[in-house]
């Protein structure tokens, strides 16, 4: 058989690629690549923007938050004559006493004495109670005369920042006079809420998030793990589980303030049992029905995030236990869920994030009361970060702002480090296999 010429050969070789055709179509390829490239940068760097943006309104409209003006009060106890015994000051009753010798009007008598009378008030509505504190810390002031630092009013201390233009002159009057300081305002970690913005605080609407997310972690942990184990390795495969499967996965969409009109109506609601009225089922407005109302919104989230977990582990770890005598249940706890507990309590701890967040199924349930007392239990009126930081900003008062954005601060760190959390756990006890 003759072979054809080498110049034959090549004559019929492909050149396609050295065409004009070719190359323009090549050098669009590559610029469609540039332009995804571009296009993604552009996003990354817009949603970088976006949140650099909130932080820097956050922490500019919320630092001032933490800070609190206070004003020095010249008193004169011996001369306000409140026929006291100090003795009475370490008793239970020393508050009672105190607002029997009119402490508060004639502590509002002293600045009026101190300062004369002014356009704006220059104390804060709650300036007297941290003279009762002082008495009761040392009852011996009730024969003294003491120089005292106590809380400006919202007036002043918002002149001060520029904020008020009537109150402005007094401040600044005040000011160069060496009256008024501005320092570090620990009450708003330790104090409830107020109706005034000097004296607000965000421990009892921190105590009540607590308490909550103790309920709803509690409840939808256990639950859910449970249910992501006999869906995985027990359950058998036929409709009924498909169903149940889908239920859970429409269940994880469903907007928050579906779950509160559950809890309102199934908690919350009165029902008639054997011809009889039967009122709720759960006190109003109490951390108890705020964490199982939210402990119902993320059980679909932890059932899902624990049966991925527990498909991640490989079957040959159940053959081997299998292999060796174990028990379809120590199959189970002694070595899958072991295996997979890190994505469990990750997806766990993310679903509590979320949780922690929701304002709607609260407000539905009644977790917006103006709360002045922590709550003591979980049966106690209380309310949440979320809700109390939607209760400030629907005042009108500078100060009010101010305290609003401190607290979404707060909610913010409280968020990152619980997802912070979550990345640390899958990062140490993830396993590759």
């Amino acid at each position: 058989m003759n072979k054809p010429a080498p110049e034959a050969v090549q004559s019929r070789a492909p050149t396609d690629w050295k065409t004009a055709a070719m190359q323009k179509r090549i050098r669009r390829r590559y610029a469609r690549e540039r332009r995804f490239k571009l296009f993604g940068m552009m996003a990354v760097i817009l949603s970088a923007a976006f949140l650099a943006f909130l932080l820097f309104t956050m922490v500019t409209n919320g630092w001032r938050g933490f800070t609190r003006t206070e004003i020095a009060l010249p008193l004169d106890f011996p001369a306000m004559a409140m026929k006291i015994d100090p003795a009475q000051l370490s008793t239970p009753g020393a508050n009672l006493a105190l607002a029997g010798a009119e402490l508060e009007d004639k502590v509002s008598n002293a600045a009026l004495a101190a300062y004369g009378p002014q356009s704006v008030p220059v104390l804060s509505d709650v300036a007297w109670l941290k003279v009762r504190e002082a008495l009761k810390a040392d009852p011996s002031l009730l024969h003294q005369k003491k120089l005292l630092w106590v809380p400006a009013s919202t007036q002043v201390e918002q002149g001060l920042r520029g904020n008020d233009a009537a109150a402005a002159p007094l401040a600044r009057k005040l000011n160069a006079a060496g009256k008024l300081h501005t320092g570090f305002n620990a009450g708003f970690f330790s104090e409830s809420d107020s109706t005034d913005p000097v004296a607000v605080g965000i421990w009892g609407a921190f105590k009540g998030s607590l308490l909550t997310m103790a309920v709803t972690f509690l409840i939808a942990f256990p639950i859910g793990v449970l249910s992501a184990i006999y869906l995985e390795e027990y359950a058998p495969k036929n409709r009924w589980t498909d169903l149940i499967e889908v239920s859970i996965n429409n269940l994880a969409a469903v907007p928050s303030i579906i779950f509160g009109l559950l809890g309102l109506a199934v908690f919350l609601g009165s029902w008639s049992l054997f011809g009889m009225r039967v009122g709720p089922l759960l006190p109003r407005s109490a951390a108890l029905v705020g964490g199982v109302t939210l402990a119902l919104m993320i059980m679909p989230v932890i059932v899902i995030a624990s049966r991925n977990a527990i498909k991640g582990v490989p079957p040959s770890i159940r053959d081997a236990a299998l292999g060796i005598g174990a028990s379809r249940i120590q199959v189970v706890f002694h070595h899958v869920l072991p295996l997979a507990m890190p994505g469990i309590l990750t997806g766990t701890i993310i679903g509590m994030a979320r949780a922690l967040g929701e304002t709607a199924p609260l407000l539905l349930i009644g977790m917006r009361a103006f709360i002045v007392t922590p709550p003591g239990g979980f049966t106690d009126p209380a309310t949440v970060l979320p809700v109390q930081i939607f209760l400030w900003s629907d005042e009108v008062s500078r100060g009010f702002v101010e305290k609003t954005s401190a607290a979404i601060l707060v909610l913010l760190v409280f968020l990152l480090a619980m997802n912070g959390l979550a990345i640390y756990l899958r990062n140490k006890f993830g396993t590759r296999w």
